[in-house]
C-alpha cells in the first residue's frame, strides 16, 4: 500500500502539468504530501514566556494539512477499491464466458 500512496502522490515529470490533481483539490507541481518520518519527527515551537506548551496555531495548521493529506489518500484508496472490484467482476464474467464456450467446444 505503501508504494501505491507514493505512486499516487509522485511528482509529475518535467513535461508534466504545473498543477496536479489530488483527490478533489487542485495542488501545485511544488507541493509534496507529508511523508510518515514527517509527521513522526514534528516539533513545535513552545510559546512565549509565562506559558507552558505549544503554539495552538501552529498545531492546528499541522493538523489541517496532516487532515487534507489522509483524506485524499483515503479518497483514493476507496477509488481503487472501486475500480479493483469493477476488474474482478469483469474478470469473472469473462471467465464465465470463457468456461460455457470451452464446454460448448468439448461437446461437438
Amino acid at each position: 500500500m505503501c508504494a501505491l500512496l507514493r505512486w499516487l502522490f509522485r511528482q509529475e515529470g518535467r513535461e508534466g502539468p504545473s498543477l496536479r490533481r489530488l483527490g478533489s483539490a487542485y495542488r501545485s507541481a511544488s507541493y509534496r504530501p507529508l511523508l510518515p518520518s514527517q509527521v513522526r519527527l514534528r516539533r513545535f515551537t513552545p510559546v512565549g514566556f509565562g506559558r507552558r506548551g505549544v503554539d495552538p496555531d501552529e498545531v492546528t495548521e499541522f493538523l489541517e494539512q496532516v487532515a487534507g493529506d489522509l483524506a485524499r489518500a483515503y479518497a483514493e484508496l476507496a477509488g481503487v477499491r472501486e475500480q479493483n472490484a469493477r476488474i474482478k467482476d469483469a474478470l469473472r464474467r469473462w471467465q464465465s464466458r470463457q468456461v460455457s464456450t470451452a464446454h460448448e467446444l468439448a461437446r461437438r
